[in-house]
């Protein structure tokens, strides 16, 4: 019990101070039914994800993305914000986070009332076509392809962290795609950013904008494994902006960390928004700015 308290101290001296800018990472939304690729909940994957390059040049990939895509979308759209979303949302309300970076395309932070979120790597509900860039609904191309597809099931297990779930090939080879209803022949795709894909130089830009402005980057969630949310740590150490760190498991980031806290998010940040949120008024502008030798608390 008293290591817990520890942990809600260091982290609460850090954030009452106000001036956070979040990343969040597929560990945000695991407890809400939403597994990540990396932590103990994705471990039962069986297929690597969709990248850009198999998606727009093999027809085969194509139609196995957009079965498997057309099943996990239902889990997806049903999945509700945790008490991690909320938290961070309440944190934002309360003055003290200035803005939010995610990683993921489920768009559960806006459901959960935070405001101005930018998502880096797009959203799922959303659809684009490749050709002549209209964009319409997931929920417009769902209706088409239950009409393209009807009685198409499948045995679906979870739903993994890119919208797909694991589907046997004869269900996938049963699968009718459909085209774009404004160009009439244009690729369809979800507004998000594959693997082997870039995101948009503008957005990027407007995650650096964001964490130099920081005092403090709370990362949540994230593994930081590949450079898309690393870059933002590697920045703010680069800044001298103290780098906070709460995930389950190590980070690629760690060792930029001016804390890291291993804990489940879900518990951990709702008490950490009812010890500062109420106390952000009688925190003094700067409070609880820590020297760059990292620590290491757990949960």
């Amino acid at each position: 019990m008293g290591r817990v308290t520890e942990t809600i101290d260091a982290l609460a001296g850090l954030v009452a101070g106000g001036g956070a800018v979040v990343l969040s990472g597929a560990g945000l939304s695991t407890e809400s039914g939403i597994p990540d690729y990396r932590g103990p909940s994705g471990a039962a994957r069986r297929h690597t994800p969709m990248t850009y390059q198999a998606f727009t040049r093999d027809a085969d990939a194509r139609r196995r993305y957009w079965a498997r895509s057309h099943l996990g979308w239902r889990l997806i759209a049903r999945a509700a914000p945790n008490d991690g979303h909320r938290a961070v949302a309440r944190l934002q309300q309360g003055g003290l986070v200035d803005g939010v970076i995610t990683q993921n395309v489920d768009g559960l932070h806006t459901a959960a009332g935070s405001a101005g979120v930018v998502e880096l790597h797009g959203r799922l509900d959303e659809v684009v076509c490749l050709d002549c860039g209209n964009g319409t609904s997931r929920e417009e191309l769902d209706r088409r392809l239950r009409e393209a597809n009807p009685g198409f099931e499948g045995h679906v297990d979870a739903v993994n962290p890119d919208g797909d779930v694991d589907l046997a090939d004869e269900a996938v080879a049963r699968f009718r795609t459909v085209d774009c209803t404004f160009c009439r022949t244009g690729m369809l795709k979800p507004d998000v950013v594959f693997f082997g894909e870039t995101v948009p130089a503008p957005r990027v830009s407007r995650c650096f904008a964001m964490v130099e402005r920081a005092r403090l980057l709370l990362v949540l969630g994230s593994s930081l494994t590949v450079m898309s949310g690393r870059r933002f740590v590697l920045r703010a150490a680069k800044r001298g902006i103290p780098v906070v760190i709460v995930n389950q498991g190590p980070t690629r980031g760690d060792g930029y960390a001016a804390l890291t806290v291993d804990a489940p998010l879900g518990e951990l940040l709702p008490e950490l928004a009812d010890r500062v949120v109420g106390s952000a008024a009688a925190c003094p502008a700067g409070a609880g700015v820590v020297p760059a030798a990292a620590s290491t608390v757990a949960g």
